[in-house]
């Protein structure tokens, strides 16, 4: 079973930056397609981004894409997520999951694993 711990959340003002990062034990993660998705307070988790299991292939929600960048470093078990120009509605927790599959899935129910999740805060 693998477990996923993520790290990097924080307060920072609109229009700045965050990384996040997923560091995965127990099992490699280098056959696994990794997602990120963020929850607010009151609402459903929401995909935010999604990469290949060799990282050639990246997914974006719309809402994110051409600000965040999803990453990962098989060497070191770990998925990044680089957050750019952030707003205020992108406060959320964010969490790391982790799908078996080679396929892509933007549906959260598609993955097998979950870390514990970072909070995001956006504000002046």
């Amino acid at each position: 079973q693998v477990q996923l711990v993520e790290s990097g959340g924080g307060l920072v003002q609109p229009g700045g930056s965050l990384t996040l990062s997923c560091a995965a034990s127990r099992r490699t993660i280098s056959t696994y397609t990794m997602g990120w998705f963020r929850q607010a307070p009151g609402t459903e988790r929401e995909f935010v981004a999604a990469i290949s299991w060799s990282g050639g292939i990246t997914y974006y929600a719309d809402s994110v894409k051409g600000r965040f960048a999803i990453s990962r470093d098989n060497a070191k078990n770990t998925v990044y997520l680089q957050m750019n120009s952030l707003k205020p509605e992108d406060t959320a927790v964010y969490y790391c999951g982790a799908r078996e599959r080679h396929t892509y899935s933007d549906r959260s129910d598609d993955y097998d694993y979950w870390g514990q999740g970072t909070q995001v805060t956006v504000s002046s």
